[in-house]
């Protein structure tokens, strides 16, 4: 009977221990490491919002893999936004978190990564959300707060913003809207608008299209298209603005009340045949340039297949996803030693769990 019983408690212990939680727990500087590494490459597996922030690792468990040497790891970390959006393909230690009067947003991710030769992650899923403007305003009450996209004032902030970066920018081609990606307000002496905005390369030419035209540009149809990040601002005074004879429409006409600052990032089909051709010729190979008009005309080649790139593309965002304005989670307890690890920032705000 004791043979039976001890036999037991073996395989038992080997159950427990190809599913355990990681004894070096939150604090391990490899961990941690790990952590980083998955954090990075969700950012590169994502195609819409904003770099994401290691804020501290909540819970870790590792179970061996098939493989002699290989781990599979599920980590539970916190997350804080950055003003880098993933665009711009940065890592998130090249970025800010955003500050208790720029409207931050914080969050949790759920994720399993496999470590063997390399780090690679498995999939993802993340809850993010905005601060309460309530919390903001009772910590720091001359803060913005969020504004809603579809604000008459907040449209009019982003398309003179735009404007006034196509009339100065100086660069080939005009761009044109993709998306609004944030916007708030705060009020000082009046009111001060401020929003956040993606933009895409048009087909039109500076050299070839009027100004007054350039609402009915198209944007540029080609993984060469360059895409950006915009900051704009706005200040409204009565003498800043006049009605239109249009019914319900309102509009801001001074322009020197607007400022707005841009980054023009390269695609990322640039960057891999860049890399391609350096490989396949040990040096630089001066593209083709066929039928498309870009901000540097001669750097890309526009084949009539798609590149490798068009295939990373199709695969971003596959891995996981991040949802937005979900309520914070009740969790339970961490499971690992030593977890969860310390905060990288907590905003001044005690209420919240960041």
């Amino acid at each position: 009977m004791s043979v039976y019983l001890l036999l037991w408690s073996l395989a038992l212990l080997q159950l427990e221990a190809r599913a355990s939680v990681d004894s070096s727990g939150c604090r391990s500087p490899e961990t941690l490491a790990l952590a980083e590494e998955a954090l990075a490459q969700i950012n590169q597996d994502r195609t819409s919002g904003y770099i994401l922030s290691l804020n501290r690792l909540y819970d870790v468990s590792r179970t061996p893999g098939k493989e002699e040497g290989g781990s599979l790891y599920k980590l539970t970390i916190d997350v804080m936004e950055t003003n880098c959006h993933v665009i711009s393909r940065k890592h998130f230690k090249q970025c800010a978190v955003r500050s208790i009067g720029d409207v931050p947003v914080y969050g949790e991710c759920e994720l399993s990564v496999y470590v063997d030769t390399k780090v690679t992650l498995q999939n993802y899923t993340c809850a993010i959300r905005q601060v309460p403007a309530i919390e903001v305003v009772n910590v720091c009450p001359d803060c913005s707060t969020p504004d809603d996209f579809n604000d008459p004032v907040v449209k009019d902030t982003v398309q003179l913003s735009l404007k006034r970066f196509n009339k100065e920018s100086g660069l080939s081609n005009y761009f044109t809207l993709e998306n609004i990606t944030r916007a708030s307000s705060q009020w000082v002496f009046s009111a001060f608008y401020f929003v956040e905005f993606t933009i895409v390369e048009t087909v039109c030419s500076r050299n070839n299209t009027e100004a007054s035209e350039v609402a009915n540009c198209p944007p540029m149809d080609c993984p060469f298209a360059h895409r950006g990040l915009c900051s704009g601002s706005h200040v409204t005074q009565e003498e800043e603005f006049q009605v239109r004879l249009k019914p319900g429409e309102k509009t801001f006409e001074n322009q020197e009340a607007v400022e707005v600052k841009c980054e023009i990032y390269e695609p990322q089909a640039a960057t891999v045949e860049e890399r391609e051709h350096a490989n396949a010729a040990g040096g630089h190979v001066e593209p083709r340039h066929e039928n498309h008009t870009h901000l540097h005309p001669h750097e890309h080649v526009h084949a009539a297949t798609p590149t490798s790139d068009s295939a990373i593309s199709r695969t971003q965002g596959s891995l996981g996803t991040v949802v937005v304005n979900l309520p914070a989670p009740i969790r339970s307890s961490p499971a690992a030693a030593a977890c969860p690890g310390p905060r990288a920032h907590r905003l001044g705000i005690a209420k919240l769990k960041l």
